[in-house]
């Protein structure tokens, strides 16, 4: 479970709900009994920010880090300098959260010599209900884009085609669909399938990727 790389990088579209897979990876991680650190890289999205969740990631075994400014109300396009700590510790699961387009994975650039093959992972996520990102011709421009702004490959996708609480089990079939096409058209594997726990444990086991069920953390309550 989770056997990835050291570093991983996960990169999407804007509203593929890629900061709630990173940070619902790394709390598993943390449960796994490893040390980990989530690094914040989302320097263009205002809204649900893995850094705004720090002091609740700390407490269930994720360090976080964010902007070199601290304050919620503050929104700049710094990165603390601290993410190097993570990068060159090798006893540290790190997991980089990233702007959800090409211009975002510019915040990569800086850190491009930590990322050598077989050392890192960069898992794209794919909601197929986003109009951005609903066909093939769409999820290999943004992938091509991204990882010629950051310097660095795409090994793996995640399908996470979800919408929000009404989520069925036939909405994420239909994204792993999408998915499947990817991944055969790029060469790139199926590395998970996200869901909320509700509808991933009613996904068939022979689903291409690793089910992973996810808790809501970066959405309160009344969102739905």
């Amino acid at each position: 479970m989770l056997n990835d790389n050291r570093i991983r990088i996960i990169v999407g579209h804007y509203g593929s709900g890629k900061t709630e897979f990173a940070v619902n990876y790394s709390v598993k991680l943390a449960e796994l009994g490893k040390s980990v650190t989530l690094a914040d890289l989302d320097v263009v999205n205002p809204y649900f920010r893995s850094r705004e969740k720090a002091e609740e990631l700390e407490k269930l075994g994720v360090k976080v880090i964010g902007s070199s400014i601290k304050g919620n109300a503050v929104d700049v396009p710094s990165v603390s300098a601290d993410v190097y700590g993570p990068l060159q510790d090798t006893s540290v699961e790190a997991v980089l959260d990233v702007g959800g387009d090409p211009v975002g994975a510019r915040a990569l650039g800086r850190y491009y010599n930590f990322f050598e093959t077989g050392k890192y992972d960069m898992f794209f996520v794919v909601n197929a209900n986003r109009p951005e990102t609903q066909t093939l011709e769409n999820v290999e421009k943004y992938i091509k884009e991204i990882e010629r702004v950051s310097r660095a490959k795409v090994t793996g996708l995640i399908n996470n085609t979800h919408l929000l609480k009404s989520t069925t089990v036939e909405d994420v079939l239909s994204g792993q669909r999408l998915v499947e096409e990817v991944s055969n058209a790029l060469n790139i594997p199926i590395k998970y399938v996200s869901a909320l726990e509700n509808v991933a444990k009613n996904l068939p086991h022979d689903i291409k990727g690793e089910i992973l069920p996810l808790n809501l953390y970066m959405r309160e309550d009344w969102m739905i």
